[in-house]
């Protein structure tokens, strides 16, 4: 096993970012009766290999540049090897002191890196979804306590679908979210707040959350986070900050200087398996008094006497919403230590300058228009043929076949989304791995296939005609 993840380290850059094949064909492969008797480990091991794992996107292909990449490192794969044959359950003191001290020294060091104060503490979680989830139930109850008649919750229509996702399971319904149109640079208008706000109050509605984007999975946009907190401050509404992709820029002075305001948020989402290149899952809730988290999700059931201790130690069951919970600090808490925060700094900066230089190339380009520059490392544009007279939907039509063409090429891997109208394609460009050579072989595979494209929609409408 130990092998095969070496090689795969060593040789994923030469792999096709993924693989196309058809679910029947791979039913057919894996679908079989349960086995009533054990059979060699050697020959599970190859139908693995042969069958699972060859039918996967790399997610930590230098290019892969699609959705957010997780581009992940072979100490963080052997800190989960570590923890998951440990089998260490990391809910409760008692059961793994050690653990318990190790994820408390990893948030707090997240806690210093996006400036929170020394009140501040957190968890590990599955993902930017779970983070979500946990601060905004939190919020729940320390702004509401609970009661949510009423209530309204505010954000920009570039967030990200997780946050209606956990605001429904919360039970607010579609009445008391407040999808706000974004701005020309797909921004929260903190203007267009306001005046929602205020609209809400002399309804005698219950303004209490805002969530605001430190980097947008569209473009990478952030909102106006220092504007956002003094409102919210003035009018008493939370402020929980999405930075489950950008959050973690923040190390690097790139980031530092489109992040100003981070620090003053009431809860923060952010995700070591995107920016801080950890094996899935690694996720994380920063908020800005720990106590929060225990007055939110502590319980006594009669079950647990026996791992309840001193009141100074800390149960991570009592401060989220699992009980049972792995130990998912060691992976980033081991990264640190063996790489140091210096090497994550040039790693992050380094993304951010390579969406920066796939922006330097679009404008170069005599067929692509660039649509949202280049923002913590994701560039969005489009393929639009040279002296053609396609409409938008044709044009979109092009763009949406480039990506068809790219996923059964298997150079690389991009990513489409919707902006204005617009099917735009979208690079993100955080893996360290990639290099200068790998976007512009990339750019040049994208443009030979809207080419092609281009010129079968071109004969399709002369045909027609």
């Amino acid at each position: 096993m130990i092998d095969i993840l070496i090689n795969h380290f060593e040789t994923v850059h030469n792999k096709p970012v993924a693989t196309k094949v058809e679910s029947l064909e791979l039913k057919k492969q894996l679908y079989e009766p349960m086995p009533q008797k054990g059979i060699n480990a050697q020959v599970v091991m190859q139908q693995l290999q042969n069958d699972v794992f060859s039918n996967v996107m790399h997610h930590n292909h230098p290019r892969f540049f699609a959705y957010v990449p997780s581009p992940n490192n072979f100490i963080s794969a052997m800190a989960d090897t570590l923890a998951s044959g440990m089998n260490i359950f990391a809910g409760s003191y008692k059961a793994a002191p050690g653990a318990t001290e190790i994820e408390l020294v990893t948030i707090d060091w997240l806690r210093q890196i996006c400036g929170l104060p020394p009140t501040a503490g957190g968890l590990f979680v599955s993902g930017g979804t779970m983070a979500n989830l946990t601060g905004l139930t939190v919020a729940r109850r320390i702004k509401l306590q609970n009661n949510i008649k009423n209530a309204v919750v505010y954000y920009s229509d570039q967030t990200h679908s997780s946050v209606e996702r956990a605001l429904y399971i919360l039970g607010f319904d579609h009445t008391q979210m407040r999808k706000l149109p974004s701005d020309e640079n797909f921004c929260l208008r903190v203007s267009d707040l306001k005046d929602a706000v205020f609209k809400d109050l002399f309804r005698g509605k219950v303004p209490f959350c805002v969530v605001a984007n430190a980097g947008t999975t569209n473009t990478g946009a952030v909102d106006p986070l220092s504007e956002l907190s003094d409102f919210c401050l003035k009018v008493g509404l939370w402020l929980h900050v999405d930075g489950a992709y950008g959050a973690a820029s923040i190390l690097c002075e790139r980031g530092r200087s489109k992040l100003e305001g981070l620090e003053f948020c009431d809860s923060l989402s952010l995700d070591p398996h995107k920016r801080l290149f950890q094996s899935y899952e690694a996720g994380c809730l920063l908020v800005r008094e720990k106590n929060w988290l225990k007055e939110t999700f502590c319980m006594h059931p009669e079950y647990l006497n026996d791992l309840e201790m001193q009141h100074e130690e800390i149960n991570f069951y009592d401060y989220g919403i699992q009980l049972t919970r792995s130990f998912k600090a060691l992976k980033l808490w081991m990264s640190i230590k063996v790489f140091g925060i210096e090497l994550f700094e040039k790693a992050i900066q380094q993304g951010i300058v390579l969406a920066e230089t796939v922006e330097q190339l679009l404008r170069a380009s005599t067929s692509c228009k660039v649509v949202s520059p280049a923002q913590l490392g994701i560039i969005t544009f489009q393929y639009i043929p040279k002296e053609s007279n396609f409409s938008l939907p044709e044009i979109n039509l092009i763009n949406s076949r480039i990506i068809e063409r790219m996923a059964k090429d298997g150079f690389a891997m991009l990513s489409s989304t919707q902006l204005r109208n617009r099917l735009v394609l979208r690079m993100c460009t955080i893996n360290p791995s990639t290099t200068e050579a790998d976007i512009r072989k990339t750019l040049h595979k994208l443009e030979s296939f809207g080419k092609i494209e281009a010129s079968i929609l071109q004969a399709t409408q002369e045909k027609a005609s």
